[in-house]
């Protein structure tokens, strides 16, 4: 995982500092790649322990079409919502702050966040009110279409990002097919290096892997395009402290080849295998 040291690097080295909606500071750069050859092994994290778990159930919670937090709590943890009042998620700071009260007896705690992810990808609502299943979409465009140069799923919904207790950073993204290969390329446009990026990377890199499968290709390539790259002031000593370690070979992903259908994952079709890594870095995420 090179290529993500060289990022925090390159922002330390050439970064612009910039204020944020948070009021925490940044310290930013505009426009960065990086590639990822996900037949190389799975591209997370080494130089500190990243939590694949929440990588995963919130990548199942966007493929679901969810909206509602504690839905993901459900996920992640694998329990009812009634038994998870005190539970957690990557979403839950964002849904006390920003979401819609569901009216549930603990309101801190489930809220509604609006269209965010899951809504655009499975149910894009259009001018005449028609919904649209991108991510179903993309997938017969693959599987019928290899050689389009349309195999766009698009999270930036103009009409509905007001509604939104989070814009989505991770906008766009686009598959492409050669040799037998899926590619694809995110376009990301505001990205937390240092909390987010790891996951950003993760989570991409296994829906590609994951629709490779259903559509009986190979893996290619997970290519990462950002806008505003940035490392939040409250973040600085971390990042200097994870640019010590050296990264260690890259993990397996193993997944249930019995799973045809995208709709049909669950947790327990996923196992990392061989992930060694530095212990983890904590630090606060800018709401």
């Amino acid at each position: 995982m090179k290529q993500y040291l060289d990022l925090l690097q390159h922002i330390l080295d050439n970064g612009i500092k910039k204020e944020d909606r948070t009021g925490t500071g940044t310290t930013s750069v505009f426009g960065y790649q990086m590639r990822f050859d996900l037949s190389e092994g799975f591209p997370l994290v080494t130089t500190k322990k990243t939590h694949l778990k929440a990588i995963i159930s919130e990548l199942l919670w966007f493929i679901e079409g969810s909206t509602d937090e504690r839905r993901l709590a459900e996920i992640h943890f694998g329990d009812k919502r009634e038994n998870l009042i005190d539970k957690k998620t990557v979403w839950t700071a964002n849904a006390n702050k920003q979401g819609k009260d569901l009216g549930y007896t603990n309101t801190e705690t489930i809220k509604e966040l609006g269209p965010v992810y899951g809504s655009q990808w499975r149910s894009w609502e259009g001018a005449n009110g028609k919904k649209v299943d991108q991510l179903a979409d993309v997938i017969n465009q693959i599987k019928t279409n290899p050689d389009s140069r349309r195999i766009i799923l698009n999270a930036w919904n103009a009409a509905e990002i007001e509604n939104m207790a989070l814009p989505p950073c991770h906008t766009f993204f686009q598959f492409y097919v050669a040799n037998n290969k899926l590619s694809c390329q995110l376009y990301q446009r505001s990205a937390d290096v240092f909390l987010g990026v790891p996951f950003n990377i993760a989570s991409y890199a296994l829906l590609t892997m994951m629709i490779a499968q259903v559509c009986e290709l190979e893996v290619g390539d997970f290519v990462h395009t950002f806008g505003d790259a940035h490392i939040y002031s409250n973040h600085m000593e971390q990042v200097k402290l994870q640019l010590t370690r050296t990264p260690y070979e890259k993990p397996e992903m193993k997944i249930n080849k019995d799973i045809k259908n995208i709709n049909d994952f669950k947790m327990s079709d996923f196992e990392l295998v061989n992930y060694k890594c530095h212990e983890a870095i904590k630090g606060e995420m800018a709401v």
